[in-house]
């Protein structure tokens, strides 16, 4: 599966940013797919995970309730909308794919990778 991730940018805290990946390849619509980030100088870490049925959705706590996640499996997009963001969140954000059914939160069980996409929250 091939991934491309869009829509990352320079935001003031408080303000929303929406991510947006598209996947193109072999059956992405069958795939756990999530979203990470990566802090300077630090580990990559989920963001967001959702089902191949989108019948469950895990957020990290540290974004529970300002981040939402979906995903068109016809479209073959998913999507991270990005509300009350915070300088903490500044990262590089990464979509991805597993081949694992479920709700997969290690990155290691992560097959695909989009290619990163900038997002920085000024104070």
């Amino acid at each position: 599966v091939q991934l491309q991730a869009s829509g990352g940018g320079l935001v003031q805290t408080g303000g929303s940013l929406r991510l947006s990946c598209t996947a193109s390849g072999r059956a992405p619509a069958i795939y756990t797919m999530a979203w990470f980030r990566q802090a300077s100088g630090k580990e990559r870490d989920v963001v967001a995970v959702l089902t191949s049925s989108r019948s469950s959705i895990f957020y990290a706590d540290s974004v529970k309730g300002r981040f939402t996640a979906s995903r068109d499996n016809a479209k073959k997009t998913i999507d991270l909308q990005m509300n009350s963001l915070k300088p903490e969140d500044t990262a590089v954000y990464f979509c991805a794919a597993s081949r694992r059914l479920g709700l997969v939160v290690n990155l290691d069980e992560y097959q695909d990778w989009g290619q990163g996409t900038q997002v920085t929250v000024s104070s």
